[in-house]
């Protein structure tokens, strides 16, 4: 038994520990475009770096890791993914989330809400654990929230008994061929549910809708509206019941309220319990670098949104507060539209926009089109003296808020590495 990993990252040790447990003699082999693996190796298995070309793998198994197109391989033998693997054995009913912004926020508080209800959850996927590390213990009575990326549903061949999608932008253009093929490979969180299963969707998103339509299953609910969870008189409703005041809700932003009601009307589907419900979504405080308060310098608030890796995300960024703002936008280019971001920040309450990285000139060009000239090229690559500068720009009262709206692959290792370099950044001010 010959097993191929593609890509041997988080999902790629994960794949292996899983199959050797099953297949205790087979040899592994990992294929990387990189020319080291990121992982130390265990004993026994082959590497082979520089790998682009992922056709005709000579294997019995080959796992694809999530960022490489079914289209860029091809095997003798069978060609799975973890996410594949984990749907066609999981014993308990699923709840899958997808969505270009949102989906962590909601699989944690769908998985909050399940908790405090008494209910064995798991969360996995890109916000949780690795599938495959806990599919083991996985109970039929159990319930898994799983998020999923348009990677791990691009050849998915099943659905969750609960398919939830968010809001929809364009996003990932850098490794997916066009738009169409992005959304192509979302809709597959619906494609393939039974009439049994149900679907929640954005309440105004076309591409949300398009997704649900596809969907076989017959109960289709709208969040944000009456036919779930909404917003009544400032207050979070669902079946004509009270579950908290928004004021009273842990997380920052309008945004937020919507990711909120995607959560309660998904958990409506598994507990009626309303204090539970609300006993989690105003404890929750919401994810690192996820719109997360730092620190407060001279009654200025600096905000880390790292996450922010689109122009939607910023949007949501700039709409969550109505003081003047020092906002640090740019990255690395995933395909992005800056067109619209460029018009809110037209319309926005703006001390200063600071651009960074690869995309800088891109998102200039958009707002030089709408006639907004209040920005600067930062161009040293340095977090320290980047926040520096804006601390010398923000005036008492504003908001500091890192929202790239764009990757990080250019200057950091990840989006993390970027917050969390913004916030050691930040916690060192001293004036």
């Amino acid at each position: 038994m010959k097993i191929a990993l593609l890509g041997y990252g988080v999902e790629g040790e994960s794949a292996y520990k899983y199959y050797k447990n099953i297949y205790l003699a087979a040899e592994f082999v990992a294929y990387d475009d990189k020319p080291a693996p990121k992982n130390t190796l265990p004993g026994g298995m082959k590497f082979s770096g520089n790998q682009h070309d992922f056709h005709n793998i000579r294997a019995d198994i080959v796992v694809r890791t999530p960022a490489i197109a079914p289209s860029r391989v091809s095997s003798s033998g069978s060609v799975t993914s973890v996410t594949l693997e984990f749907f066609d054995r999981c014993p308990a009913p699923i709840i899958g989330v997808t969505g270009t912004k949102g989906k962590g926020t909601t699989c944690s508080l769908i998985y909050e809400i399940l908790k405090a209800a008494g209910k064995k959850v798991w969360l996995v996927g890109n916000i949780g654990a690795p599938a495959l590390d806990v599919l083991g213990e996985v109970k039929p009575d159990d319930v898994v929230v799983y998020e999923l990326s348009s990677f791990q549903l691009w050849d998915l061949q099943a659905s969750p008994q609960v398919a939830v999608v968010l809001m929809l932008e364009a996003d990932h253009l850098d490794v997916h061929s066009s738009f169409d093929e992005y959304l192509k490979a979302k809709a597959n969180i619906s494609a393939h549910q039974s009439q049994d299963d149900v679907t929640v969707y954005h309440p105004t998103n076309q591409y949300s809708r398009h997704i649900a339509e596809l969907s076989p299953a017959k109960i289709k609910k709208k969040f944000f509206t009456p036919e779930g969870a909404y917003v009544d008189h400032e207050t979070v409703v669902i079946d004509e019941q009270e579950i908290c005041s928004i004021n009273e809700i842990g997380l920052i932003g309008k945004h937020n309220l919507e990711n909120v009601c995607a959560a309660v009307t998904v958990a409506w589907q598994f507990t009626k319990d309303t204090a539970a419900i609300r006993k989690a979504i105003t404890h929750f405080k919401g994810l690192e670098h996820r719109l997360k308060f730092v620190r407060e310098v001279n009654s200025v608030q600096y905000f880390d949104d790292s996450i922010s890796t689109t122009p939607g995300s910023a949007i949501a960024a700039l709409t969550s507060f109505e003081q003047p703002k020092v906002i640090i936008l740019g990255g690395i280019s995933k395909g992005a539209d800056f067109n619209e971001l460029a018009q809110n920040i037209a319309g926005a309450s703006i001390r200063k926009v600071i651009l960074i990285g690869t995309e800088a000139e891109h998102i200039q060009a958009e707002l030089d089109k709408v006639q907004f000239e209040n920005y600067e090229h930062f161009k040293e690559k340095n977090m320290t003296k980047l926040v520096q500068h804006t601390a010398e720009i923000a005036q008492s009262g504003d908001i500091v808020i890192l929202s790239p709206a764009c990757g990080s692959f250019d200057d950091f290792k990840n989006y993390a590495d970027r917050g969390n370099q913004f916030v050691k950044a930040v916690k060192s001010l001293n004036f």
